[in-house]
């Protein structure tokens, strides 16, 4: 009987201590993103991200990587995952999706925004947007909405292409053009810049947009969230450890800043015309 009694206080300390231990231990924080490229490199990128992280949030956060951006919208919108890296389109149908919140927009060689850019070789006869109807076109993911929004909002109709494919990374849509496979093509400010007067000519500029940006799950609490926003916007290239964090993100970034939903109302202008896509 004593033998009986003491096992059962044995079981009852270890539910007590049990039910502590889980009480006391957090719910990991499940980091996200979109896949801009394949889950290695992916990982690659976001791991420095993802030790800063949990350092300054002081609680275990994990990389939880989606294979496609439907997936990470819909992940972050349903708080499958508590914060994600996004592009402004993936950002504004998340936010359709659940409801999402905006931490930080990222920063690149000192700007907040950036553009696309429609881009012929540099000895192409091509003057003006007009007279890409009838001729070849590349763009980049089928997922990036915004790269065919931006020739859509240039005046010119998809239908008056002669054609056009998607060759997925900005470094096919160079090369695709400068070999002459592809009459005109897309690609981000970054990139056209690096390339004009190397073989490629800007034929046209979208309007400044907003970049890629952070974001959290709609449910999460206020204080949590307040600190997620200090991490990013306390990440500073001149503070040691903070440089490789920012540039195994993206090797252009210099950080983040603060942003607001107000500066995604150019993105939604553009993509209007494919609102079931």
């Amino acid at each position: 009987m004593k033998r009986m009694a003491k096992l059962l206080a044995l079981a009852v300390a270890w539910s007590l201590f049990a039910c502590a231990a889980s009480a006391e231990t957090p719910k990991p924080v499940r980091l996200g993103s979109v896949a801009m490229d394949i889950p290695a490199v992916m990982n690659q990128r976001l791991t420095p991200l993802t030790r800063y992280l949990a350092n300054t949030l002081g609680t275990d956060v994990r990389l939880q990587l989606s294979p496609d951006m439907p997936s990470a919208i819909r992940e972050v919108a349903d708080c499958g995952v508590e914060i994600a890296y996004l592009t402004p389109v993936a950002y504004l149908k998340a936010r359709e999706r659940g409801g999402v919140r905006l931490v930080a927009k990222t920063v690149t060689n000192g700007k907040s925004s950036f553009q696309l850019m429609v881009v012929v070789r540099e000895d192409s006869p091509l003057q003006e947007v007009a007279d890409l109807r009838g001729k070849s076109f590349a763009f980049g993911d089928p997922a990036a909405l915004l790269q065919r929004a931006v020739v859509v909002g240039s005046g010119l109709k998809l239908a008056q292409l002669g054609e056009y494919r998607f060759l997925g990374h900005y470094d096919n849509i160079v090369r695709g053009v400068m070999n002459g496979d592809f009459e005109a093509g897309i690609l981000k400010d970054t990139m056209a810049y690096q390339w004009q007067g190397r073989g490629i000519r800007i034929l046209y500029s979208s309007p400044d947009l907003p970049p890629y940006n952070i974001v959290t799950c709609g449910k999460i609490d206020d204080a949590l969230f307040e600190k997620i926003r200090q991490a990013f916007l306390s990440l500073d290239k001149s503070i040691p450890g903070h440089a490789e964090i920012i540039e195994a993100l993206d090797n252009r970034y210099d950080g983040f800043a603060a942003t607001s939903d107000a500066e995604y109302d150019v993105v939604r202008q553009l993509i209007r015309p494919f609102a079931k896509d």
